[in-house]
């Protein structure tokens, strides 16, 4: 079987996030390795968890109820920022080969 690689981008924050802006970038590679460049909110990883596995081995985004109209996965970072004084990110999570 093989196993995509995943790229998540920053392609929404609302609110103040103290850690992603737009266009930052995340890599899972070989299923199980983050790569980045950068600082990882934990807030992120969690949103990520339930399905990081299921993409990375060729599960469509829209099998998993995550897809977007152009149908790449999207998941948002579990902080409620209109009650935190937060920032809320989404991501846009990009299957490749």
């Amino acid at each position: 079987m093989a196993v995509r690689r995943l790229q998540m981008r920053v392609v929404e924050v609302q609110g103040k996030c103290p850690v992603y802006r737009v266009g930052d970038v995340l890599t899972i590679e070989d299923g199980f390795k983050l790569v980045c460049d950068s600082v990882v909110c934990l807030h992120a990883l969690q949103s990520l968890s339930p399905y990081y596995v299921a993409l990375s081995r060729g599960i469509a985004p829209s099998e998993l109820g995550i897809a977007g109209k152009d149908g790449a996965a999207y998941v948002q970072c579990l902080d409620p920022q209109k009650y935190t004084d937060g920032g809320t990110v989404t991501f846009r999570i990009a299957i490749e080969a």
